[in-house]
C-alpha cells in the first residue's frame, strides 16, 4: 500500500486524519508520517506496512477485531 492509496482508504471512508489515526491504533505523528511516505528520520520513501494495510482492508470491510 502506497501513501496516496492510504489517503485514499482514509477519504473514501469519510475519516479525519485524526480518526483514521485512532482507527488503526496508532499515533498521529506516525500516521502523517505514513501519508507522507518518507521515514522521518532518513527520508527514504517508506511504504505503508503490511499490518496496517491489513488493517484497513478489514475497516473498510466493516469487520470488527478478532474475539471482539
Amino acid at each position: 500500500m502506497t501513501s496516496e492509496q492510504l489517503r485514499s482508504w482514509q477519504e473514501s471512508l469519510e475519516l479525519t486524519t485524526e480518526a483514521a489515526a485512532a482507527s488503526l491504533g496508532m499515533s498521529l505523528s506516525g500516521y502523517y508520517q505514513l501519508l507522507a511516505g518518507r521515514h522521518r528520520g532518513t527520508g527514504k520513501p517508506q511504504e505503508v506496512d503490511r499490518r496496517t494495510a491489513l488493517a484497513c482492508a478489514a475497516l473498510k470491510k466493516g469487520l470488527k477485531p478478532y474475539g471482539g
